[in-house]
């Protein structure tokens, strides 16, 4: 945990209060951190309930007239952004408060304010975590530990105003990744806003489907559809905001799906598979963990009776295995009462785990 309002050596202190307009999943982890941090947190949002909820959880208190943030984070839908920046601006005149916001799009905000006579004071922010969950219930102080958290300053930005936000990002947990503001919505376009749009349309072709066509519904398209089934309304704004970015990749995308099309159609697999090949390599330059270099993993599949127990039982055995579980998921099985563990490890370790549970008595699939 860091020490009291500081949260990196060489950069300002944070000595608060820190002000989080909209009390959501974001706003509120942001306040818990904050608060984990010794700061004094200030709460707004339009619902008093959302305000009521975070501040019972200890993520602040509520705002008044007579206090003066140090820091305004401005955490709101994104058709609400320009808007509430600009207040904040506005509401801070005179003093050196910083506002920066955790918007999933940073061109359109600061495109609102560019002309703002605050806007040195202004820079834009984006933590890459979340949850299928929203509100403030669903906060949590170690939302973003570990998390990667774009900074995004603009040609103007106050020098201080920028170390400023970097201080909040070290001191709830993040890692800064500095980026453009246009660079900014170019990588989420390509790492969030096209594949959910793709995701969307795998899982729509589902939504009228034959039962007996749903009845065959592995992990596999549960992989492919889970963002599918984030909020519509909430994703809309999202993706409207960065039409420009997501429209260059959708065009892309198009003309890859009808090179698809034709290779299926004449049966042309040397074409499909080069495809396909395509596919894999993206897979492999995906980060890994703490923001490595990819490393080859291996699934390892094992059966697992559906009653108390049995997964933390395959879990200790896998520790006293002494190989690292990278991650894990759980493919239930419709018609029996058991579920289909998948482990990923290491690809090199595979093979030893396999042998460790299969001595313990696990039924693993080779």
């Amino acid at each position: 945990m860091p020490e009291q309002g500081r949260a990196h050596p060489g950069l300002p202190d944070l000595t608060g209060p820190v002000e989080v307009v909209g009390a959501g999943l974001l706003g509120t982890s942001i306040g818990l951190a904050c608060r984990r941090a010794g700061l004094e947190v200030l709460l707004t949002d339009t619902s008093t309930e959302n305000v009521r909820t975070a501040s019972g959880l200890g993520a602040g208190r509520p705002r008044t007239d007579a206090d003066r943030p140090a820091l305004v984070v401005v955490a709101v839908p994104p058709d609400h952004l320009g808007a509430v920046i600009e207040a904040a601006l506005d509401a801070t005149e005179g003093t050196d408060a910083v506002v920066t916001d955790v918007g999933s799009v940073k061109g359109v905000p600061l495109a609102a304010v560019a002309d703002h006579r605050g806007i040195a004071r202004y820079v834009g922010s984006h933590p890459m975590a979340g949850s299928e969950r929203s509100g403030p219930l669903a906060g949590s102080a170690a939302l973003f530990d570990g998390r990667p958290w774009a900074i995004t300053p603009h040609a103007g930005s106050d020098p201080v105003a920028v170390e400023t936000v970097e201080a909040l990002v070290r001191l709830a947990g993040g890692v800064p990744v500095w980026l453009t503001p246009a660079e900014h919505d170019r990588a989420v376009a390509r790492t969030s806003h096209v594949p959910h749009l793709l995701s969307a349309l795998v899982a729509g072709r589902l939504a009228d489907g034959p039962e007996n066509h749903l009845a065959l519904s592995g992990q596999g398209v549960r992989d492919v559809t889970r963002v599918a089934a984030g909020d519509p309304r909430l994703y809309g704004q999202i993706v409207s905001a960065n039409a420009d970015a997501v429209v260059a990749l959708l065009d892309e995308v198009r003309a890859e799906l009808d090179r698809v099309r034709a290779a299926v159609g004449r049966g042309d697999r040397a074409a499909l598979e080069e495809v396909l090949e395509h596919g894999v390599a993206g897979t492999r330059v995906i980060p890994a963990k703490h923001g490595g270099p990819a490393r080859p993993m291996a699934s390892v599949w094992v059966s697992v009776p559906d009653h108390p127990g049995e997964l933390a039982r395959l879990l200790a055995d896998a520790v006293a295995s002494e190989v690292n579980i990278e991650d894990i998921r759980i493919d239930h099985d419709p018609g029996r009462p058991t579920g289909l563990v998948e482990l990923l490890v290491e690809e090199a370790r595979a093979e030893h785990l396999l042998g460790s549970l299969e001595s313990r008595g696990w039924t693993t699939h080779r």
